[in-house]
């Protein structure tokens, strides 16, 4: 049997191309989740897969970037579905784990897909601080409203009362005093 897996990062991206193209390759099931690829802990529809499988079934994704963002992920993944006997395939890249090209082709991917994360975590920071030197980052709007805490204590109140009477955790009530 062939099973898809479709996966993009955010709720706003679409996965109908991935979709149709795992349809076109004669997917019978496909799961698609839309969660970040960086790590396999949260993917369920992805675990879920991962289980199902059986010896002489393939596992086919659009691109190995869709499985998995990080080497070593990608490399459990794989060691697993071969020592199950689990053919993995890409639509548009030539994977094909029964081939020692394939194989190859599939690490020199897996690092390309790595780096490409690296590389917008870098992009990432780099923006953070340039704009915290500028003073425009300030970060996330606290959410706990300190004074109150604070007036709440002067009352005579604990910590537990405090967090139950403002519907926080205790730490915040902590953190804050």
């Amino acid at each position: 049997m062939r099973y898809g897996y479709a996966r993009v990062s955010t709720t706003d991206q679409d996965l109908t191309v991935q979709v149709e193209a795992l349809e076109k390759a004669g997917c019978e099931t496909i799961r698609k989740e839309k969660v970040s690829g960086t790590s396999v802990s949260g993917r369920n529809e992805l675990q879920t897969l991962l289980e199902f499988l059986r010896k002489g079934d393939e596992l086919i994704v659009t691109r190995v970037d869709r499985l998995a963002r990080s080497m070593r992920d990608l490399q459990n993944i794989v060691h697993d579905l071969d020592q199950r006997g689990i053919v993995l395939r890409a639509t548009e890249q030539p994977i094909d784990t029964t081939t020692s090209a394939g194989k190859c082709f599939l690490d020199m991917l897996g690092v390309f897909a790595e780096f490409e994360t690296n590389l917008r975590k870098e992009r990432q920071m780099e923006g953070i601080a340039k704009a915290k030197s500028k003073g425009v980052y300030k970060g996330r709007k606290k959410s706990v409203d300190e004074d109150a805490i604070k007036a709440l204590r002067a009352e005579g109140l604990g910590a537990t009362e405090i967090a139950q009477k403002l519907n926080i955790s205790r730490q915040s009530v902590y953190r804050a005093l």
